[in-house]
This record gives C-alpha cells, structure tokens and sequence, in this order.
C-alpha cells in the first residue's frame, strides 16, 4: 500500500490553500463589481447620465475613485455595465423559476417571468428610474440597450405572448403592445410608490403589499385571483386604524356605518 510522503502531503494542503484563497479572492472581485454597478444604477436613476459622477458612485460604495475607474474606464462604460448587471439579474431569475426545457403552459412561464421582473424591480425602484432617464430623449444609450439587452428578451417574450394568445389565453392586440403593458404595471410600485405612501399609508417595500399588488395583476391579466383575506391587507397599513375617516377613526366610521344601516331598515 502506497502511503504520501510528508512532502507530498505538504504539497497538497498548499495547492488547497491556495485554490481557495484564489476562490475568494473571485468572489471579493465579483461583489465589489455588483456593489459599484447597483450604486452606479442608483446615481444614474437620481441624476441621469449627465448629472452622475463617477466620484459620488465611488461614495455610495465607500470605494476609492481609482479602483472604479480601474474596472470601467468612462461613465459611458459604466452605464452600459449597469444595464448589462440588471438585465442579467432579471434573466438569472427567469431561468431559475422556468428553465426553457421546464414542462409548464406558455402562461405560466410568462406569469413567472413577468413576476420575476415585477419582484426585481419593487426590491430595487432605482432600475425602474434608471431605464426611464433614458427614455426620456432618444440618444445612443437607449439604442444600445434596445439593440443588446431588451431586443434578446423581447425575442424570448413575444413568441411565448403569441401563443398563448392563439390558445385565446390572451388579448389578441399586438404582443409588443401586451409586453409593455406589463412592463408599465411591473413598474407600478417603484414608480408611484412614494406617492401611494403618502395617499393612504401603504408602504410600497412592505412585501404584503407587493405581494397583494401582483396578485391583482394576475387575477386581473391571467385569470389567477386567489383569495386575500382582508384581515391580512389590514395588516399592510400600519396606522389603518388610525387613520381618520369623516371626521373619526376607521373604527368608528365602520360603527356608524352599521347604525345607519339598521335605522335605516327600521324606516
């Protein structure tokens, strides 16, 4: 029986070693990349491309300057890294929820997927503000991640859209017309969030609340409306019972509700 000579052994736990510090050196290099593309998201959607700098990035992430400029040269560069990030995050889910090979209807792969897109950007509303600065003026940047980033996955949605609409499962309009229809109700809540909180109290980070959004969507485009106890909506609005209506609380209007509806019968 062939035993390991000492030198062998030693040889041995140095290449572990070292494989493993090499391991986590990757993964160092791939989080300080995601940290400075989600900060750069976050600066292009607050300032647009013309107001961010590369310096405030570098101050979300607590990092130097030069090491940012050292992974993306231009703010150009950087930007269009960033489209590439989210995009690749949305495509991630879509394979982890409904490979392409996964045995489910068309309309169910384009339910989990729109899903996936709503759950991504109601967790991170920067994207949402971040694809609108862009929207807002025809420039190269929008023609570059219309060409490289949303043509691939249009190209996977609207034949799927298509289908499901020839097994009138859909609304038969034009599929590009469905897909940024769902886009729009995907960004509901990053982009009117902040004024839904302030008209009735409701937190568009609370995840009862997106959970109860996009239930709505799906009953409402896709036919599948389970049953949300109003005990458990109640439960997304932290000051509900606080909240005065007509002069008095929730509470109390629902008291006076009733007595009007009995003196009402006794008439």
């Amino acid at each position: 029986m062939n035993e390991r000579s000492p030198h062998g052994a030693a040889k041995s736990v140095r290449h572990g070693q070292r494989h493993r510090k090499t391991r986590a050196q990757q993964q160092r290099a791939l989080a300080t990349r995601a940290a400075i593309l989600n900060a750069a998201i976050a600066e292009f959607a607050e300032r647009g491309f013309e107001g961010a700098s590369i310096r405030r990035i570098a101050d979300r992430t607590g990092l130097q300057h030069p090491l940012i400029t050292y992974h993306y040269r231009s703010k150009d560069i950087l930007w269009r890294a960033a489209a590439e990030h989210a995009f690749t995050r949305i495509r991630e889910e879509w394979d982890l929820r409904v490979p392409e090979q996964a045995p489910v209807s068309t309309l169910e792969r384009l339910r989990e997927e729109y899903r996936a897109v709503f759950q991504y950007t109601a967790a991170f509303p920067e994207f949402h503000r971040f694809m609108r600065q862009e929207a807002l003026s025809r420039n190269p940047r929008l023609r570059w991640v219309a060409k490289t980033v949303l043509r691939p996955l249009i190209d996977r949605l609207v034949p799927q859209i298509s289908a499901a609409q020839n097994e009138n499962l859909l609304p038969k309009v034009e599929p590009i017309l469905f897909h940024y229809m769902m886009v729009s109700l995907t960004a509901t809540l990053s982009g009117f969030g902040p004024e839904m909180e302030v008209v009735s109290d409701l937190s568009p980070g609370d995840p009862r609340v997106a959970e109860a959004y996009w239930r709505l969507v799906e009953g409402i485009v896709f036919g599948k409306y389970p049953k949300f106890p109003r005990s458990e909506m109640d439960q997304c609005q932290g000051r509900n019972t606080r909240k005065r209506v007509g002069g008095g609380t929730a509470k109390s209007a629902g008291r006076r509700n009733k007595k009007l509806r009995r003196s009402t019968k006794r008439r």
